[in-house]
């Protein structure tokens, strides 16, 4: 999926509490969503599983950071006119996330 697209489902859970971007996240009716979620799930669960995450209540995290950059671009061909190729940009993207506490 495009870095362009995913940015747009990023943008509205920027700053949320884990609970309410899961919740937005759920009911977006973009493509987008269903990787983005994923892969806010996954860092919850690795802020849970370090030393200092026993400590950490999953209803007080929130999404401090997130960011969506370009990944590798996959190159095809279709047939043009008057034999050409036509070049295809299969575009893909690199998503992190940073979960925290609202305390800090």
């Amino acid at each position: 999926m495009s870095p362009r697209k995913v940015r747009l489902v990023v943008d509205m859970i920027r700053g949320k509490s884990v609970e309410q971007a899961l919740n937005a996240l759920h009911f977006v009716p973009k493509h987008s969503s269903v990787p983005v979620e994923k892969v806010l799930r996954s860092a919850v669960a690795n802020a849970l599983n370090t030393d200092a995450g026993s400590k950490l209540n999953p209803e007080d995290l929130m999404v401090k950071e997130i960011q969506v950059g370009p990944g590798p671009t996959m190159r095809r061909y279709n047939p043009g006119p008057q034999g050409r190729a036509m070049l295809i940009r299969k575009r893909s993207c690199h998503i992190s996330i940073v979960v925290s506490d609202k305390v800090s």
